[in-house]
Formats: C-alpha cells, sequence, structure tokens
C-alpha cells in the first residue's frame, strides 16, 4: 500500500511523537488530527477522508480502529493513555460516514485490552458503537 492511499484521523500524539523522536509521518500520507477532525466538524472530516480513499484508481479501503484514538473515561481498557480522545458520537459518526460510502472492504479493532475492562462497559459500549455504525442494531439483554 502507498502512502498516498492511506488516511490517519483523530490521531492526537503530536507532541508525544515529537518528544520521543518518532519518525515524522510520511509526505504522501494524509492526516487530520482530532484538533482538525473537532475544529472542521467530524462529518466534514470523514467525508474529505472517505473522497481521498474513494478517488479514482482505488478500488476500496480498509478501516484499522484503535480503541486508544478513544476518550479514555469511555475506554479505560487500553494499554496506552493519552488525554482526551474520540467520543462514542465521533466515532460513530465517522464509521457511519466511511461505511456508507460502500467501499470499505473490512474493518479491524485493535489494542482493547478486555483484562483492563473489569466490568465488561468499556468493550460492551465498543460493540455498541459498531454495531450502530455499521447499520445493525445488538440483541437486547
Amino acid at each position: 500500500m502507498r502512502d498516498e492511499d492511506a488516511f490517519l484521523f483523530g490521531f492526537r500524539d503530536t507532541d508525544e511523537q515529537a518528544e520521543y523522536g518518532s519518525q515524522p509521518l510520511p509526505p504522501g500520507l494524509r492526516a487530520f488530527d482530532l484538533a482538525t477532525v473537532r475544529r472542521m466538524g467530524v462529518e466534514t472530516a470523514a467525508l474529505a477522508a472517505v473522497e481521498h480513499l474513494t478517488r479514482d484508481g482505488l478500488d476500496g479501503f480498509f478501516i484499522h480502529l484503535d480503541a486508544d484514538s478513544l476518550d479514555d473515561e469511555l475506554m479505560p481498557a487500553v494499554d496506552y493513555h493519552l488525554e482526551g480522545g474520540l467520543s462514542w458520537d465521533e466515532l460513530k459518526t465517522t464509521l457511519r460516514v466511511a461505511i456508507a460510502s460502500g467501499k470499505a472492504m473490512g474493518l479491524e479493532v485493535a489494542i482493547y485490552n478486555p483484562k483492563l475492562d473489569e466490568d465488561g462497559s468499556a468493550g460492551r459500549g465498543l460493540a455498541d458503537a459498531l454495531t450502530e455504525a455499521l447499520g445493525t442494531s445488538a440483541p437486547s439483554a
């Protein structure tokens, strides 16, 4: 996959990357940090990302979701904690826009650590957000 065929969306660790000497983002990689996403509006930013990922010459795109992109208050079940992060509504809006494009070829969730989810509420919140964004509903308990 070429850098220019990817889109990094909603990250918030730019300061830490600089502090610890991480490699800069590749020049061809399109990216909106979380501040940019919120400044643009989540739906507008997601539409711009999807437009880039569905341009001529690309057959579709794959969604990789890191659970630590969510706000720590909502998703404490991760090993890497950083203040702020996406809300459930921001995540659902982003996923809905991506899936509505008809070009999403798959989705994976990473970083969620069930050992850190004492009562299972973070996992249930993530599952609920995913089922809502995918246009399905979770069965009633």
